[in-house]
């Protein structure tokens, strides 16, 4: 019963915070186009594998590290935009 108890404060807190994600999407600007990005697309992910530590407001993102969490993510998972103008919008 300890145990049942656990898991439902786990899975509460984890939907507690998935809750604050922004409802909308995110738009980042990039030198070769903004990049836009959805949480709702990728809730079935946990919110550490983008937010090192407590979710929040990831920051300046700059090439290498955007490229390094979203577009190996991407090829990993085989889903997604792998190609530059898939992700990069200019206007």
């Amino acid at each position: 019963m300890k145990k049942l108890a656990i898991l439902a404060a786990i899975l509460f807190a984890t939907v507690a915070v998935a809750a604050d994600a922004p409802k909308g999407p995110v738009t980042m600007e990039a030198k070769q186009g903004n990049v836009t990005y959805n949480h709702s697309k990728h809730a079935a992910l946990k919110c550490d594998q983008c937010h090192k530590g407590a979710p929040g407001k990831i920051g300046k993102l700059d090439k290498d590290a955007g490229h390094k969490m979203c577009q190996e993510c991407h090829k990993a998972e085989k889903k997604g935009p792998q190609k530059c103008a898939e992700c990069h919008v200019k206007k």
